[in-house]
């Protein structure tokens, strides 16, 4: 079983990813049971056979907005955002999106090309759980958490910015 960073801890993956491979449809691919996490498309397309459902996830891919969701995120224990390179920046918005503008408050989880320079920004947007490319040591990854000690902006994880948070004393001069 493979291993996962979930709220900073490492620990055993025990979801699978459902993948379509060439050929399948969102249709007419089997969904197996036990924990998987579907396409968004496969969700769609099958709601009302997966929708009683009770270990079941779905994933964005990068190029899908999370709002065609936002009717039905209350049934899953988990929400995946892929990455398919370490380039692509959409799944920052979608994760973003999920937690400050649908109230998403699950396991939201980051797939694909996921690397340690990634995961404290990752964070920082709303993700609580990440699962770091299998060739990278998830040990070392998980210190990528805690890269930064002090955060400037705004986001999901801190509603005021750094000038906000810090006390200043006044400086007095005399003239």
């Amino acid at each position: 079983m493979p291993n996962l960073i979930k709220d900073k801890v490492v620990i055993s993956d025990d979801w699978t990813v459902l993948r379509l491979t060439e050929g399948e449809t969102p249709e007419g691919v089997a969904v197996p049971e036990g924990k998987i996490i579907v396409p968004l498309k496969v969700w769609q397309a099958q709601r009302a056979a997966l929708q009683g459902r009770k270990e079941l996830g779905v994933w964005f891919a990068s190029d899908e907005r999370p709002e065609e969701l936002k009717d039905d995120l209350a049934p899953f224990q988990v929400i995946a955002v892929d990455f398919p390179k370490f380039a692509d920046g959409r799944g920052y918005s979608i994760a973003y999106n999920l937690r400050a503008r649908l109230g998403y408050t699950g396991e939201l989880r980051a797939v694909g090309d996921v690397l340690r320079d990634q995961l404290f920004y990752m964070q920082r947007v709303g993700f609580n759980a990440f699962a770091v490319r299998a060739d990278k040591d998830i040990h070392d990854a998980l210190k990528g958490l805690t890269d930064f000690s002090e955060k400037y902006q705004t986001s999901w994880d801190e509603k005021n910015p750094l000038f906000r948070r810090a006390k200043r004393e006044t400086v007095v001069t005399r003239d």
